[in-house]
């Protein structure tokens, strides 16, 4: 599948945090360690995205959000240390991909997917998810107080013809009207109602925060006082690391992680 990794804390290059420790995410993309039957090496492309913040007014701090992105292998480009190694940021989301078979190797299809403030990152599959990824979109729409999509030609936003880009269409959706939390909780119960075997690492970020779920795959994180790290695999032997069980969802800031079950769900019967 993919490796992915947030990180919000002192400001950092965004090329060094890509290479840091010695099991980082550009060494992951060859010699990942926790795939679990998802592929063997992630050399698909990557990309990252960093926000910096810009004063709107007396009281309003907004986090906008820059991305960088390339299909090719993270060890072929020389931007990660060229160019991502001279832009400082408090906050970074990357990524890097292995391509679903019948998945296009391209540009578009790498994550982070960004907008306005929000930068997104999926780690896993959605079996048939031309189908199933609909159906969620009129299932959501028939439980929530208010429609969001109203039409799965919605879907037709995505970047790439992908899971990933068009689960990221429908949780930019729900992040209209719900938190965060509650918007990764409601897309990852859909999902699974109509395919239980989806693998849905998901792992978002504003420039503040950091929100991600576990259904399947790996993801690791480090809380100290002054930085929050989420990680599908730890790049580095600090023992402070902590393994995210399966089905949870997390939260993390800087000083504080919550790691909190993800509902039970129902199943489809259809």
């Amino acid at each position: 599948m993919c490796r992915h990794l947030g990180y919000v804390g002192p400001p950092v290059t965004v090329g060094e945090l890509l290479v840091r420790g010695p099991h980082s995410l550009f060494v992951q993309s060859w010699a990942p360690r926790r795939m679990r039957g998802g592929g063997t090496v992630n050399a698909d492309g990557f990309g990252a995205a960093w926000w910096r913040r810009a004063n709107a007014g007396i009281d309003d701090v907004r986090h906008t959000v820059s991305r960088y992105r390339n299909s090719a292998p993270i060890w072929t480009d020389p931007a990660v240390e060229e160019v991502l190694g001279q832009l400082e940021s408090h906050a970074v989301v990357a990524a890097v991909r292995s391509a679903t078979v019948g998945m296009p190797i391209e540009r578009g299809a790498c994550a982070p997917f960004t907008d306005e403030h929000w930068a997104f990152s999926h780690n896993g599959l959605v079996p048939a998810w031309r189908a199933v990824l609909p159906a969620v979109a009129a299932y959501l729409d028939a439980t929530l107080d208010a429609p969001v999509f109203r039409s799965p030609a919605i879907l037709l936003e995505a970047e790439s013809l992908t899971d990933s880009a068009a689960l990221w269409v429908l949780l930019r959706g729900l992040l209209e009207t719900l938190d965060p939390a509650e918007a990764l909780t409601r897309l990852t119960g859909a999902v699974l109602r109509h395919a239980p075997e989806a693998r849905l690492n998901l792992l978002l970020g504003n420039g503040i925060e950091l929100w991600a779920t576990t259904v399947y795959h790996s993801l690791s994180a480090l809380a100290t006082d002054d930085a929050a790290v989420l990680s599908s695999e730890p790049y580095d032997d600090d023992p402070r690391w902590q393994t995210v069980p399966d089905r949870s969802l997390v939260t993390a800031v800087p000083g504080r992680l919550t790691v909190t079950d993800l509902p039970a769900l129902e199943r489809s019967r259809t």
